[in-house]
């Protein structure tokens, strides 16, 4: 097996700046690289933030927050990632920007580099297809915000290696998570439950049936979920939401999974939630309103 010592991350945003988080902590030697150094600024900026949380709340001290802040370093050029042991693509959810990357980072892979998509719906076989190393190419998918969330989905495409897997479950273990196996099926475990959910909320709203704070207060009191399907997709992002509500509709030729339209209409107005400052709720002032 590939001994894992440095990761890229490929991608500064929630997610990326979040992998990269959690891989320095960890004990790794990461490389953080976006399209743009203003990307990359503010995905460090984030992680310092929220590690200063953890010490703050006393999840870490001090001396791992330096240390950690450390090991991770700006990545300018795509080209340098190729240098890692392990590198992890946490780019926007979008089939073809996912394949680009992986295209324009071939050459530049060394032998033994194992690449890793966190994609949150997208077929591991595909993304996998456009590289020299099918048997090398997994998919794992961590959970929003990653420092917290304690589970990594781990996907295995139709050429990935047993070697492949058995070093990825382990990485992931060595960061603190617990894993799941899905097969590579559109959406995999959690979304292909989630996003249904939030649609179906989304449709709840659209009929009329309830409004946005009686969908969400009914969901949080009557089934005791910590956050309500309409303020859990804002904070997901209604463009990923139905980015995967699209992936499963194509993928799995089912009228269930068809988007919402009211879903459709708050993306294309770009209330995309609380990354926007609308979405369900308008979040631009002290407190979060509804905005239906």
């Amino acid at each position: 097996m590939v001994d894992i010592k440095s990761v890229g991350v490929i991608g500064a945003g929630q997610m990326g700046s979040g992998i990269a988080h959690v891989c320095a902590l960890g004990g790794y030697d990461v490389l953080l690289h976006d399209v743009s150094s203003d990307r990359i600024d503010a995905g460090l900026q984030a992680i310092e933030r929220n590690m200063m949380r953890q010490v703050v709340r006393g999840i870490i001290d001090q001396s791992a927050m330096d240390e950690g802040l450390k090991r991770i370093k700006a990545a300018p050029e795509l080209q340098t990632i190729g240098a890692t042991d392990l590198a992890i693509e946490a780019a926007t959810e979008n089939e073809e920007t996912k394949k680009a990357i992986f295209k324009a980072l071939g050459p530049h892979l060394g032998d033994k580099t194992l690449l890793a998509s966190n994609t949150s719906s997208i077929s591991i076989t595909r993304l996998a297809s456009v590289t020299d190393r099918p048997d090398r190419f997994i998919g794992l998918h961590f959970m929003n915000p990653v420092p917290l969330m304690k589970l990594v989905e781990i996907i295995r495409g139709i050429a990935t290696g047993p070697e492949t897997y058995e070093t990825a479950v382990n990485f992931a273990k060595s960061l603190g998570k617990t894993t799941s196996n899905a097969e590579d099926f559109p959406a995999f475990i959690v979304n292909r439950i989630l996003v249904p959910m939030i649609n179906e909320a989304i449709y709840t709203l659209y009929e009329g049936v309830g409004t946005v704070d009686a969908i969400d207060t009914a969901m949080k009191l009557g089934a005791n979920h910590p956050m309500g399907p309409l303020e859990l997709g804002d904070f997901i992002g209604l463009d990923t939401v139905l980015s995967i509500m699209n992936v499963l509709h194509e993928g799995l030729a089912d009228s269930k999974y068809r988007p919402c339209p009211l879903l459709v209409k708050y993306v294309e107005a770009g209330w995309l939630g609380r990354k926007a400052g609308r979405g369900f709720y308008d979040y631009r002032g002290e407190t979060p309103v509804p905005t239906r």
